[in-house]
């Protein structure tokens, strides 16, 4: 049910200055730049072979990532998975003891429902599964 690794994210507190390391130092493209209102941020894309790393920058201080900021710092905020069928891997996830975050996915960035695990029930790392949202509720 999972394909791949889809993203790495990673929280920043400004994306313009994050953007300039990732372009000028590493040589990537910034693919797009879009905000999510339903998680407070905006989010900036760079591929990497199959993989894309999003930054987050919260436009809220209620924003997950700016409590993330506020506590941790800058750095990886999550791993996402993709997988084929969303709420199949929620079921899964959950019958074998993972806390939900999310029960029912919800809009995530480039147009993917997203739901995600709490990192005490996944060994401290806040796993996210992503599907498009055009298929992620067909299974």
């Amino acid at each position: 049910m999972i394909t791949k690794i889809d993203h790495l994210g990673i929280a920043v507190r400004s994306l313009e200055e994050s953007r300039a390391y990732y372009e000028t130092v590493l040589g990537l493209t910034c693919e797009h730049v879009e905000e999510v209102p339903s998680q407070h941020v905006r989010t900036a894309f760079f591929s990497v072979g199959e993989t894309h790393v999003e930054l987050l920058e919260p436009t809220s201080p209620e924003s997950p990532i700016a409590k993330f900021l506020e506590k941790n710092g800058e750095g990886i905020h999550h791993v996402a998975f993709a997988t084929d069928n969303l709420p199949g891997q929620l079921r899964q996830a959950a019958d074998a003891g993972a806390r939900l975050i999310h029960e029912v996915p919800i809009q995530g960035a480039g147009n993917k429902l997203v739901a995600f695990l709490h990192p005490k029930s996944t060994h401290g790392v806040l796993t996210e599964f992503c599907a498009p949202a055009d298929s992620a509720t067909t299974h």
